[in-house]
């Protein structure tokens, strides 16, 4: 049986769905213009807001950000009792209020075109102060709040959220962001660690286990616990032909016991083992690792030749792909 509380929370949902779906149709070329503003800004994007549009606010600047605009918050009151300094000629200020007629975000207008920034209005009325000073205008009209008393900032709020993030992904698209600039803003975390390449990551140099296809296994043993990766790359003419692993060595002990001694390490290596480029993202490699079920993968270049090794425990933090 629904409860009253599960019957709210639907209303609540349902309200804030319809609010986000009629932004879609809503679009128009306010949106465009305020895309091609902060993409040819020579300046920074400043969002202001008060109250509960302030703190979207600040999840919208902080998203521009991650994704390659230089973007910060500046909260209206501290604006305009001396933080004014902080928006430069040239920046586009992108202020937030549902009803276009916060005092505080009002008060900002004139001081914005003072110092030769361009206004861009996120508000629900096209007639508001906030829009009739505006440069360009993004509407984020609802039909109704979420509240039950049609008071609390409900829909209003998640509209001014998915069309800031809107905003957002529309301007990376154009100014032509990829992964690696991703990578380069986050380098800390999952999301960073996932966009590492794995040039960054590998072992390289001496560190690489590596055996002739004609070292005795003796030399084989030898680099394997030398190098501690549990597994030895095999090369003939500088080419990665094949490796030898613990499991290898354990499966030819059954089958020729003490003569193994007298076995190469063409005779122990698995051929045509999987690899990896150095340009490969961390999360590919970790993906052919959990795929394939091994714990070493070598890194090698265009010609075979290797130039690495992963381990997985490098690659500790990565969420694959």
């Amino acid at each position: 049986m629904t409860t009253p509380a599960r019957q709210q929370a639907r209303r609540v949902i349902e309200i804030e769905a319809a609010a986000v779906r009629s932004l879609a149709d809503g679009l128009d070329d306010g949106f465009d213009r305020a895309v091609a503003a902060m993409k040819s800004t020579a300046g920074r994007v400043v969002v202001t807001g008060i109250g509960k549009s302030g703190i979207v606010g600040q999840k919208i600047a902080a998203t521009l950000a991650s994704t390659g605009t230089a973007a910060f918050f500046l909260h209206p009151s501290e604006a305009i009792h001396g933080d004014l300094g902080m928006i430069l000629k040239g920046d586009v200020v992108l202020a937030l209020s549902h009803s276009g007629e916060t005092e505080e975000v009002v008060a900002v207008i004139p001081h914005v075109k003072r110092r030769g920034a361009m206004l861009v209005a996120l508000t629900g009325r096209r007639d508001s102060t906030l829009a009739n000073g505006a440069d360009v205008v993004v509407a984020v009209q609802i039909r109704e709040e979420a509240c039950p008393n049609n008071l609390a900032p409900t829909a209003s709020t998640t509209a001014q959220l998915v069309m800031g993030d809107a905003l957002a992904m529309a301007l990376s698209v154009e100014k032509g962001f990829q992964p690696e600039d991703f990578a380069a803003l986050h380098p800390g975390g999952k999301l960073g660690k996932r966009f590492l390449k794995v040039g960054g990551l590998m072992h390289a140099g001496d560190d690489v286990p590596l055996v002739a296809s004609t070292a005795p296994m003796k030399d084989v043993v030898y680099e394997m616990s030398r190098k501690r990766f549990g597994i030895t790359g095999v090369t003939a003419g500088g080419v990665l032909v094949g490796v030898v692993s613990d499991g290898d060595l354990r499966r030819l002990l059954e089958r020729d016991g003490p003569k193994i001694m007298s076995d190469t390490a063409a005779d122990a290596m698995s051929r045509n083992p999987k690899t990896i480029g150095k340009d490969a993202w961390a999360a590919e490699a970790l993906r052919v690792m959990e795929e394939r079920k091994i714990t070493s993968l070598f890194v090698v270049d265009a010609g075979g030749r290797p130039e690495g090794i992963l381990h997985l425990h490098d690659l500790w933090g990565v969420e694959s792909i």
